[in-house]
């Protein structure tokens, strides 16, 4: 049975549509804290080092010359272009501390820069960088190598250059084709530039391209945005990502600027959430969960196939083993067992760096019983099926208890999702059903044990 054949019950994703954690990790990105110890992350990578983990590195840059109202991202708004160079050269820095530490024969398998705008850029400057990264660390020859654009700031020499360096995946935002949504929030594409964006991104021989778009913006609606799906479908992305606007005004300012009285119902978000899934699954895109599509020959869907996709910080990934390093401001990085991220001022970035101290504001260490609930999430989350047998094969968890008494209450929990229809639970073993797909944070959730902790305000919709 795939989501293809499911009809939504609205009245249930309305119970369901409740603030949860998105769960690019576990233990969620809120539980770290300040008073986190800059050892244990020396250890973790001391621990990589024995083990020869794989490493996925991240680069932020933070720069964008507008802001986009709808955005919930860590950005720094300037048009002055030459804040650029001194922000690469605390970059590098970074990337010295880190580097320093890591034994030169563990290989990068995954590459991305995120931001803000890393096409703020210039080429000689994106060159800096990548030479940098290329000095100090050691890739595979088939690493997945990827950065997000902004098209307004792209033209066909741009990203022909991208290419030539190595950058072989390439993600950009259209949010919404329609030109009054643009306005709204901020961000004016228009169509004929998306479209060229594309035929260049072709053109230069990108291995996989995905996009972005958002529904619960202010003026959208089922039929607006139907015509954004159809275009998007036009642009024949390997990838596509339909994101539910998280408006949380009092944690993004930049929100109130956005006319809240045309924001549409949650009613009417749930019809476009639901348009686009059979839009999208009809003309032959794989709902790989939550927000994610992707063509059956994508290695998304086929790692989902195989039982092998993961998530980190960076979202759905095929690399699963990896030590993720991350570097610029607000960057988190994910090992084994510690999660840190850095400073989210640029002066305290650049504070700490000029005192040859890592730049952290704050970290976890995970514990036993992070892994593993951690490896449960993980389970139901990337392949909606999860069976205690796995700990061990997959993780290498040694779980010495009777899982059922263990996980009692939490079983006890999932009788309500099962009733709903939302999972099948038989025995250890919990499948999660095509409807239970589009409601994967609630079921992820019930495995969370900080979540009754939390302010739920400190997260997004569920739907």
């Amino acid at each position: 049975m795939t989501i293809q054949t499911v009809k939504v019950n609205r009245e249930l994703l309305k119970k369901y549509a409740q603030p949860l954690p998105r769960y690019t990790s576990y233990p969620p990105a809120t539980e770290l804290r300040e008073n986190f110890n800059p050892q244990s992350f020396e250890n973790a990578i001391a621990h990589g080092n024995t083990n020869q983990t794989p490493l996925s590195l991240y680069c932020h840059i933070p720069f964008c010359e507008t802001p986009c109202y709808f955005c919930g991202c860590n950005t720094l708004i300037t048009q002055r272009k030459e804040v650029a160079d001194p922000y690469l050269d605390y970059v590098f820095k970074n990337i010295d501390q880190v580097s320093s530490l890591v034994d030169s024969k563990r290989k990068v398998n995954q590459f991305h820069w995120g931001g803000g705008t890393p096409n703020y850029l210039k080429l000689d400057q994106v060159e800096r960088l990548w030479n940098k990264l290329n000095e100090e660390f050691t890739f595979e020859d088939n690493s997945e190598i990827s950065l997000e654009v902004n098209p307004k700031y792209l033209d066909k020499n741009y990203l022909l250059f991208l290419r030539d360096l190595g950058f072989n995946r390439i993600s950009f935002g259209i949010q919404d084709f329609d030109l009054e949504v643009q306005e709204a929030i901020n961000r004016v594409q228009t169509e004929t530039m998306l479209f060229n964006v594309m035929e260049w991104i072709r053109e230069a021989g990108f291995e996989s391209v995905n996009v972005d778009l958002v529904y619960g913006l202010p003026y959208q609606t089922v039929e607006t945005f139907r015509e954004t799906i159809e275009k998007t479908i036009a642009l024949d992305p390997d990838r596509i990502a339909v994101f539910n606007f998280a408006y949380v005004p009092w944690m993004k300012p930049v929100q109130k600027l956005l006319p809240e009285e045309a924001l549409p119902s949650g009613e009417e978000k749930l019809k476009i959430f639901q348009m686009s899934i059979d839009k999208l699954t009809q003309q032959g895109y794989v709902f790989i969960g939550m927000d994610h599509f992707a063509k059956p020959n994508d290695e998304l869907a086929i790692a989902q196939q195989k039982g092998e996709l993961h998530r980190n910080f960076q979202g759905y990934t095929t690399k699963p083993e990896s030590d993720l390093l991350s570097f610029g401001m607000t960057a988190i990085s994910m090992l084994h067992d510690v999660y840190i991220q850095n400073q989210k001022r640029l002066k305290d970035y650049y504070r700490d760096l000029d005192a040859d101290q890592f730049p952290i504001q704050k970290g976890v260490q995970l514990q036993e019983e992070d892994h593993l609930r951690q490896a449960i999430i993980i389970e139901l989350m990337c392949q909606f099926h999860f069976s205690p047998d796995c700990l061990k094969d997959k993780y290498g968890i040694n779980f010495n208890h009777n899982f059922s008494e263990y996980f009692a209450s939490e079983l006890s929990q999932l009788k309500g999702l099962a009733k709903d229809g939302l999972v099948e639970v038989e025995g250890d073993t919990i499948e999660v059903t095509p409807t239970g797909r589009l409601l994967i944070r609630n079921i992820a959730s019930v495995f969370d044990a900080y979540l009754k902790q939390k302010q739920t305000k400190a997260f997004s919709q569920a739907i």
